[in-house]
C-alpha cells in the first residue's frame, strides 16, 4: 500500500528548510506518512527593509503557509516557535513541539568575546525589542542599529564592518553549521530569550484531527510543557514582537515546570520580572503574567508599542 505524503509548508530560507527537513526526517521516522516541501516566501521575507513590529509582527512569517493549508495546497507547516503568535487563528492548531534546542541568544563578533568588551558607543545589530532593550538595560552607552535578513545576510552585514557585533539566536547557527561564530552565549537567568526560542513546531487544521493524533508522537513532553507555559505568559500579557518580553520555562524533575519572565522599556531603563514554578504550564504561565502585570507592565510594553 502506498504511505501518504504529507506536503510540508515552509519559508523559503535555509533556516526555515532545515527545519522542515529535520521534522521531515522525524515524521517519516516515527509515523506512516511520506513527506515533500512547498517552499514559500512570506511578507515577513519579502519587506526587509522594515522592522517587524511596524509590519505588524512576526505573524507575517505565517500567513502564507497558512492560507496554503486552507487551500489544501499543503497539509502541515513547519515554523520556529518563537514565530508563533500567542493568540492563533481558530481554524489551526500546533499539533507537535520537537524537543528544543538551545534556547539562548549569541553574541557574535569578529573582534570581541562578550559583551562586556565592547567599547563604549559600539555598534549592535539587532531587529528585536526585546534584544535591544536587554542590551541597553546592561549597557546604556551602546549604539543598537536595525539588523533584518537571513542568517547569512547578516552574518555578512557584520563581515562587512557595519556592526561591532549582531545577536542571534544559538539554535539557528548551531542548525545551520555556524556555532564557530558564536563568541558568547547570552543565557538565563541573567538574559532571558524570545518566548518558545529554540522549539520548532507543527502546524495543522485544527479540523484535523486525525492528522494531529498522528503526529503527536512528534511531541517532546517537557518542551512543550515549557513551551505552553511561555504561550500562556505572552498570551495573557498580550504579546507580540511588538513589545518586549522575555522567557524561559523549565521542566523540572519532579515534574513541576519553572517560569521566568521580564518585560522590558524599549530604552532598557525599566524591567520588570517574575518567576514561579508550578504544574499545570498554562496556569502558571498566567499567574507569572498576572505578577509583571501588576508591577505595572502594561505601563512598560505600551512604550514599546510607541518606539
Amino acid at each position: 500500500m502506498n504511505k501518504k505524503i504529507l506536503t510540508i509548508a515552509t519559508r523559503d530560507s535555509a533556516l526555515a528548510i532545515w527545519q522542515s527537513k529535520h521534522v521531515a526526517a522525524a515524521i517519516e521516522a516515527q509515523t506512516d506518512f511520506k513527506t515533500q516541501l512547498l517552499p514559500m516566501t512570506t511578507e515577513g521575507d519579502r519587506r526587509l527593509e522594515v522592522t517587524l513590529s511596524k509590519l505588524g509582527g512576526k505573524g507575517l512569517f505565517l500567513k502564507e503557509l497558512e492560507q496554503a493549508m486552507l487551500a489544501k495546497e499543503a497539509d502541515i507547516a513547519v515554523h520556529s516557535m518563537k514565530d508563533v503568535p500567542a493568540a492563533m487563528p481558530p481554524e489551526f492548531q500546533i499539533c507537535a513541539v520537537l524537543q528544543r534546542a538551545d534556547a539562548s541568544d549569541a553574541f557574535v563578533s569578529n573582534h570581541y568575546n562578550a559583551l562586556e568588551e565592547l567599547p563604549d558607543g559600539a555598534v549592535v545589530g539587532t531587529s528585536s525589542l526585546r534584544r535591544q532593550a536587554q542590551l541597553l538595560s546592561v549597557r546604556p552607552d551602546l549604539q543598537v542599529k536595525p539588523l533584518r535578513g537571513n542568517v547569512n545576510s547578516r552574518l555578512q552585514k557584520l563581515d562587512d564592518g557595519q556592526y561591532a557585533a549582531i545577536i542571534l539566536a544559538s539554535a539557528g547557527l548551531i542548525r545551520l553549521g555556524f556555532a564557530e561564530r558564536i563568541a558568547a552565549r547570552l543565557t538565563t537567568p541573567q538574559w532571558l530569550p524570545a518566548v518558545s526560542q529554540g522549539a520548532i513546531g507543527v502546524e495543522c487544521l485544527a479540523s484535523n484531527v486525525e492528522l494531529a493524533e498522528a503526529l503527536s508522537v512528534l511531541n517532546h513532553e517537557d518542551t512543550l510543557l515549557s513551551v505552553r507555559a511561555e504561550r500562556a505568559l505572552n498570551l495573557t500579557l498580550e504579546g507580540s514582537c511588538s513589545v518586549a518580553i522575555g522567557a524561559y520555562a523549565e521542566a523540572l524533575a519532579d515534574h513541576s515546570i519553572h517560569l521566568k519572565a521580564a518585560v522590558f522599556s524599549p530604552d532598557g531603563e525599566q524591567v520588570l520580572t517574575a518567576q514561579q514554578q508550578g504544574y499545570d504550564p498554562e496556569s502558571l504561565g498566567q499567574v507569572v503574567a498576572e505578577d509583571l502585570l501588576a508591577q505595572g507592565a502594561k505601563k512598560v510594553l505600551a512604550l514599546s508599542e510607541q518606539a
